[in-house]
């Protein structure tokens, strides 16, 4: 009989994907529109939302002492994913999302399923199930049929994209490991591993880049990132990997492609052709055959 924690945390784990899809849009009309810099955008967007978790955490009783529990090997492994998942990879993203079309980074970045499951039996003792490698094959295979026809790579941006696709899977790795045990709550460990990474990605970017000069249209895009996106996306995200695998999480992650491909047919008018409509079947396919049982 299905686990109902396990379905809930699918669900959950869908929605934040939604989220997240949107993201991409806003983040390529922020450089592209508003001429914010990549760095300096992902540490402006993450670091707003850090400070809305560490208010709601210090507004909290229960997530205060949640956060003065946490142990020195815990907060070891915390420190280690904000500086993996937020400042390398999501710098990395923003620098590739900047430099070529989202199409070629979205395709390296459909990888990463069988990059973790390569690496969670090893790392976490996760054997990965038939079904979910079936269903990272999947994936990947639909991912390159969608993007096929709309690859536009840069040298510097493939680089970037390949970063964060290395990044990104270490960071699934790590956050299924500061999940799974239940010792920290998904706040505590959003917050305190959000809160590195944002610090070390604006110093790096206001020294790279300088300081921004902000527009009224790209301070609301940064406020709605940082706390819809950001701040309730990666709490969520990281509830639902109490309950998933990081082999599973990073196969529901790939829904992306299809949300951001329906996305840029209705509002971009973007038809897609023969091979993308394949793509997109055999990624939605995917996803669920990794998720039947």
């Amino acid at each position: 009989m299905p686990d109902p924690m396990h379905r809930r945390a699918v669900v959950l784990a869908l929605v934040v994907t939604v989220l997240w899809s949107s993201s991409w849009v806003i983040i390529k009309l922020g450089m592209d529109d508003q001429g914010l810099r990549p760095i300096t955008f992902a540490g402006l967007r993450y670091s707003a939302a850090a400070l809305v978790l560490l208010g709601v955490t210090a507004s909290r009783p229960a997530a205060r002492a949640a956060m003065r529990a946490v142990g020195r090997s815990e907060m070891l492994t915390l420190i280690t994913l904000g500086v993996v998942l937020y400042a390398v990879a999501q710098s990395a993203q923003f620098i590739a999302l900047d430099l070529q079309p989202a199409a070629s980074t979205g395709l390296v970045l459909a990888m990463t399923p069988l990059l973790v499951m390569a690496a969670s039996q090893r790392s976490l003792a996760e054997a990965p199930a038939r079904r979910h490698l079936a269903g990272g094959v999947l994936v990947a295979i639909g991912a390159v049929l969608y993007f096929s026809g709309a690859l536009e790579a840069t040298g510097p941006g493939m680089a970037a994209a390949m970063v964060c696709l290395a990044a990104n899977a270490v960071g699934s790795l790590l956050g299924r490991s500061a999940n799974r045990a239940h010792h920290t709550s998904p706040l505590v460990v959003t917050t305190v591993s959000m809160s590195v990474g944002a610090i070390l990605m604006l110093g790096a970017g206001i020294g790279l880049e300088g300081v921004p000069s902000l527009s009224a249209v790209g301070v609301l895009m940064i406020l709605w990132l940082a706390v819809v996106n950001t701040a309730l996306g990666f709490t969520l995200w990281n509830a639902s990997l109490r309950h998933l695998t990081a082999g599973e999480s990073a196969v529901i992650n790939n829904t992306m492609l299809v949300q951001i491909a329906v996305a840029a047919w209705i509002f971009l008018e973007e038809v897609p052709g023969p091979l993308q409509v394949a793509g997109i079947l055999l990624v939605t396919y995917g996803v669920v055959h990794s998720q039947r049982g």
